[in-house]
C-alpha cells in the first residue's frame, strides 16, 4: 500500500470529547457526576468504557444495576459499530463534549444487541475482518495468517497499540500492481433517515477499462442524493472519520487508509445543518 504512515496514525488516535451521564430515573444512593472520557474515534463503546460503569457502581446498588446501554438524544447507540462512526452519524454537527446518556435498566431489545464480554466484540470485529478480506483477497489472506496474527489484530485495537496492530493489517492491505487495487472494495453506507440499516454492494476500486473509481463514482451508484449536482443545493454531508473526503478521492485509496480497524470504509451521509 502507499505508505501515507501520518494518515494512518492520524485515523488511528482520532478522539471525541464525551461526557456519560446517569439517566435521571435510575435510581442512586447519592447524585452522580458526570463522566468524561476521550473516546478513540477507532474503538467500540463496551471496549472502552469499563471506567464509566465503575463510576456510577459506586453511587448505585447492585440489584439496581442491570447490563449498561449507551443512548444519545433518545437514540440507544450500537456497540458494534465503531465509535467514530456512531459521532458522525448522530452527532457530526453538535457542539463537544458530545452527551451520553447512561442507562442501567430497561435494556432495549430491539435496539441493540447484548454484549456480556470481551469476547463478543472479538468474535463480531474478527467477522467483519474476514468478511472485508473475503471482498479484498477472497479471503486469502486472512486465511493464510495464524491464529497469533489475527489476535495480534485483536490485541491492537482492545489495547490501543498502533503499532502491534498495523504490522499484521498491513498485510491485508496488500495487492500486486497488476490487480491495480483490491477485488472489491468493503464498504458501508449509512443514513439516519433510512430504515436500511445500511447499503453495501460489491463495487471494484477500478472500471472494466482499467480506470480509476472515486468516492463520487461509488456514491453516484449506491445513493446519487448524497451528490450535489453542479448547478444544485448541497443536500448531505458524507462523512468519513469526521471529515468529508472530496469526491474525486480515489476509492482504493479511502480503503487503504481511511478504513476502520474492521477493514471496513463506514461511509456517514447526513442532512446538512438547516440552522
Amino acid at each position: 500500500m502507499a505508505d501515507d504512515k501520518d494518515v494512518l496514525r492520524d485515523v488511528w488516535f482520532g478522539r471525541i470529547p464525551t461526557s456519560f451521564t446517569l439517566y435521571q430515573d435510575e435510581i442512586t444512593e447519592r447524585e452522580a457526576d458526570p463522566y468524561y472520557l476521550l473516546l478513540p474515534r477507532v474503538s467500540y463503546l463496551t471496549l472502552v468504557t469499563d471506567k464509566v460503569k465503575k463510576h456510577f457502581q459506586k453511587v448505585m446498588k447492585q440489584e439496581d444495576m442491570g447490563e449498561m446501554w449507551l443512548e444519545y438524544e433518545g437514540t440507544p447507540l450500537k456497540w458494534h459499530y465503531p465509535i467514530g462512526l456512531l459521532f458522525d452519524l448522530h452527532a457530526s454537527n453538535t457542539a463537544l463534549p458530545w452527551n451520553i446518556t447512561v442507562h442501567f435498566k430497561n435494556f432495549p431489545e430491539k435496539d441493540l444487541l447484548h454484549c456480556t464480554s470481551n469476547y463478543v466484540i472479538e468474535a463480531h470485529f474478527m467477522s467483519c475482518i474476514k468478511e472485508a478480506d473475503a471482498l479484498k483477497h477472497k479471503g486469502q489472506v486472512i486465511n493464510e495468517m495464524q491464529k497469533k496474527d489475527h489476535k495480534q489484530l485483536w490485541m491492537g485495537l482492545q489495547n490501543d497499540k498502533f503499532d502491534q496492530f498495523w504490522a499484521i493489517n498491513r498485510k491485508l492491505m496488500e495487492y500486486s500492481v497488476e490487480e491495480g487495487g483490491f477485488r472489491y472494495i468493503p464498504f458501508r453506507i449509512y443514513q439516519t433517515t433510512s430504515d436500511r440499516p445500511f447499503i453495501q454492494k460489491l463495487f471494484r476500486p477500478v472500471t472494466a477499462e482499467g480506470q480509476t473509481h472515486t468516492l463520487g463514482d461509488l456514491l453516484k451508484e449506491m445513493f446519487s442524493a448524497a451528490v450535489t449536482p453542479d448547478d444544485g443545493e448541497k443536500k448531505y454531508q458524507v462523512v468519513i472519520h469526521g471529515i468529508e473526503p472530496v469526491l474525486e478521492t480515489p476509492l482504493q485509496w479511502l480503503s487503504e487508509h481511511l478504513s476502520y480497524p474492521d477493514n471496513f470504509l463506514h461511509i456517514s451521509v447526513i442532512p446538512m445543518p438547516t440552522d
